[in-house]
C-alpha cells in the first residue's frame, strides 16, 4: 500500500484524527491554564502576563502555525470520516445495532465538531485575530482582559460560549479515549485509567472555559 493510499484509507484517517486530537488536547490544557488566570480576580494582571508570554514567545508563535495546520487536518479528516460512515448506512432501520452498542455522542462527532468549529470561528474573530493583527495600544498589545470583560456582558455571547463548551465536553468524552485506542495505547491494564482521566478532562476543561463568561457576566470577577 502506498503512502497516499494509507493516508486516505479509513485507518489512516483515524490515525491522523487521533494524532491531531492528542495535540489539540495538549493545546486545550495550556489554553485553559492561561485563561484560568482571570480567576485570580486581580484586574487581569496574571492573565495579561501569561497572554503576553504566549503572544511574544517565538516558540509559541511557531507552534501556533502547527496548531492551525493540525486543527484544519483534524476537521477535514473528521468530516470525511463522518460523511464516509453516513454513506455506508444506505439502509435505515427503526432500531439499529449501532444505536444499541454506541453512545449518541460517538455517533454525532461530525455535528459536535461542526458546532465547535463555529464556536472557534467566533472566538478567533473576537479575540485571537485582533490580538495578533490589530496591536494598537502603547505597549503593542490589545487589552484582552478588557475585551473579554466587555464581550461577556452580552448574554447572547455568553450563551454561545456555554453551548460551545458543552459541545466540546461531549466531543472530548468520546474523542479522548478513542485517540488512545486508535493508536494502540489503551491497553487493558490502563484502559480504566485512560477512560477515567478522559472523563475528568472532558468535564473540568470545558467547565473552566464555560465559567469564564459566566464569571464576567455575573460580576464574580472585575
Amino acid at each position: 500500500m502506498s503512502w497516499k493510499n494509507a493516508f486516505n484509507s479509513s485507518v489512516g484517517k483515524k490515525i491522523q484524527m487521533s494524532l491531531t486530537g492528542l495535540f489539540l488536547i495538549l493545546f486545550l490544557l495550556v489554553h485553559c491554564y492561561v485563561n484560568a488566570m482571570i480567576f485570580y480576580n486581580d484586574g487581569g494582571e496574571k492573565f495579561t502576563e501569561a497572554a503576553h508570554f504566549m503572544g511574544t514567545n517565538i516558540v509559541i508563535r511557531i507552534t501556533e502555525i502547527g496548531l492551525f495546520a493540525f486543527l484544519i487536518l483534524h476537521i477535514v479528516q473528521g468530516l470525511r470520516l463522518w460523511m464516509q460512515n453516513r454513506k455506508r448506512r444506505n439502509t435505515r432501520y427503526a432500531v439499529s445495532a449501532g444505536n444499541a452498542t454506541s453512545k449518541w455522542y460517538s455517533r454525532s462527532m461530525g455535528i459536535l465538531g461542526t458546532l465547535i468549529l463555529l464556536f472557534l470561528i467566533l472566538h478567533i474573530q473576537a479575540f485571537w485575530a485582533p490580538n495578533r493583527f490589530s496591536q494598537t495600544t502603547g505597549n503593542g498589545e490589545l487589552d484582552l482582559y478588557g475585551m473579554m470583560r466587555d464581550a461577556f456582558q452580552n448574554i447572547v455571547v455568553v450563551v454561545i460560549y456555554i453551548f460551545g463548551c458543552i459541545s466540546l465536553a461531549w466531543h472530548l468524552v468520546h474523542g479522548f479515549f478513542s485517540a488512545f485506542q486508535t493508536l494502540g495505547l489503551a491497553m487493558n491494564k490502563y484502559k480504566g485509567i485512560i477512560k477515567s482521566v478522559g472523563v475528568a478532562f472532558s468535564i473540568i476543561i470545558p467547565l473552566i472555559f464555560a465559567l469564564m463568561p459566566l464569571a464576567f457576566y455575573l460580576h464574580w470577577i472585575q
